[in-house]
């Protein structure tokens, strides 16, 4: 039987570059058919509403429910679930919960009002979102982390509605997911995933009332879905698989790193673990602990998948050239697990998060360091961020002119608006400063 082995690249290969280009770019063929599937899934729900809903639960989710309204938790259950929780765990969530606020908190924008030198009052306000839905998954495993992560954020905001979608249908076993809600504030909270569920927040039903904005991930339809009622809705972003890059020397533990890689590949077959280190003897030293650690850990057949079929190890001559491939991939998560590594912060430009030194691998946080785990993935960090307490406010600006300095800063305005041939937004201004 021949022994399965990781992709290994070296940046001095002259193929290097359309090799890394096909590993970040390999992906499900069967996503080519994902469109029509979900665009009839939405299609159904916006036509037929709960009774369509009520179909595709039974259908994708497992639930025999008849009524919509039996697919909700009351609060009173969810606060049940954190009563009867496991007291290390309830300790847990509080923990995780006090960071992650007090992470947040420090986000909150402040309005801002000035005039400027023709005393002409500016500003912009800030203003909560006022309903938003969370999608937090539950297919191959549960995720109260995720929980925390997207609702304590839209808590601090101040949004009022904070609607939580997720596909469990055992609540006994999902109870740390109901006290997770209960610990974030949770307003509504619904048994029900997939591209179903992000339509039924978008476009609402008889039961359950739309909402503004979806965020949280999910999977490939239900990301699909988010594309599709967005322009509906607002949305974070479309999330992919979960990944991590790791940068690492000879300095770093191939325990360390190697349990680093499995901890991403771990979640789903999809997920990509990357190492790129300046020495092919910690690379192989490195292959050798995975393949011990893939003996022993639970979820062993989902991450050995991802492991053999997305992950990598990209050899280099130095950390320079690192720092040039971490800008191209523009990862999920990165760890940069050599010493001084904060020197080469400043040349990072794309990246979702940072983990810095040999002591903080990225699962901390996944759950108690205090920024936010729902992150770009996909090579998205190239133009955006990981979700914040700015994603559940819009922005609003203010403008007050009086008759004096409309009359300065008017007829410039009454000049390109005649440019454009808009006669009315002249005449609109000129009315007023020419009498």
């Amino acid at each position: 039987m021949i022994e399965k082995q990781v992709k290994m690249l070296k940046k001095s290969d002259p193929h290097f570059k359309s090799e890394l280009n096909i590993l970040l770019n390999k992906g499900d063929d069967s996503k080519l058919n994902m469109f029509k599937t979900v665009f009839e899934i939405i299609n159904n729900i916006r036509k037929s509403g709960d009774q369509a809903l009520l179909e595709m639960v039974r259908k994708f989710d497992g639930i025999k429910s008849y009524k919509v309204e039996d697919l909700k938790v009351s609060k009173s259950k969810l606060k049940l679930a954190y009563n009867n929780l496991q007291k290390d765990q309830q300790q847990a969530l509080n923990f995780a919960a006090k960071r992650i606020s007090s992470f947040h908190k420090k986000q909150t924008p402040q309005d801002f009002n000035y005039s400027d030198d023709l005393d002409v009052k500016l500003g912009f306000l800030y203003t909560p979102i006022e309903a938003v839905g969370f999608y937090v998954p539950g297919g191959k495993a549960i995720y109260p982390s995720s929980v925390l992560m997207n609702a304590i954020p839209a808590l601090i905001a101040g949004v009022k509605r904070r609607v939580m979608v997720t596909p469990i249908s055992d609540l006994k076993k999902s109870s740390i997911v109901l006290a997770a809600a209960h610990v974030a504030g949770v307003t509504d909270f619904f048994c029900m995933g997939g591209a179903h569920s992000i339509a039924a927040l978008a476009y609402g039903t008889e039961t359950i009332e739309a909402v503004d904005k979806i965020v949280g991930p999910g999977n490939a339809y239900v990301a699909e879905a988010k594309r599709q009622v967005f322009g509906k809705v607002g949305i974070d972003s479309i999330a992919g698989p979960s990944e991590v890059l790791i940068v690492c020397d000879d300095t770093a533990c191939p325990d360390h790193i190697a349990i680093d890689l499995l901890s991403q590949a771990e979640h789903d077959e999809q997920a990509q673990a990357i190492l790129i280190t300046d020495s092919i003897e910690f690379a192989k030293k490195v292959e050798v602990s995975v393949k011990k650690f893939l003996e022993d850990i639970p979820r062993s057949k989902i991450a050995s998948t991802s492991w053999y079929n997305k992950g990598a190890l990209i050899i280099v001559e130095n950390i320079d050239e690192a720092i040039e491939l971490i800008n191209f991939i523009a990862p999920e998560h990165l760890e940069l697990a050599f010493n001084k590594a904060e020197k080469y912060i400043d040349k990072i430009k794309n990246a979702g998060a940072i983990f810095i030194g040999h002591n903080t691998p990225e699962a901390v946080g996944d759950y108690v360091a205090g920024p936010n785990h729902v992150l770009p993935t996909n090579g998205t960090a190239k133009f955006s961020s990981g979700l914040s307490v700015l994603d559940f406010y819009k922005r609003t600006t203010v403008v007050k002119c009086n008759k004096k300095n409309l009359a300065i800063i008017g007829k410039h305005a009454v000049t390109l608006a005649k440019a454009e041939g808009l006669d009315a937004h002249a005449m609109s201004i000129s009315l007023r400063i020419d009498k």
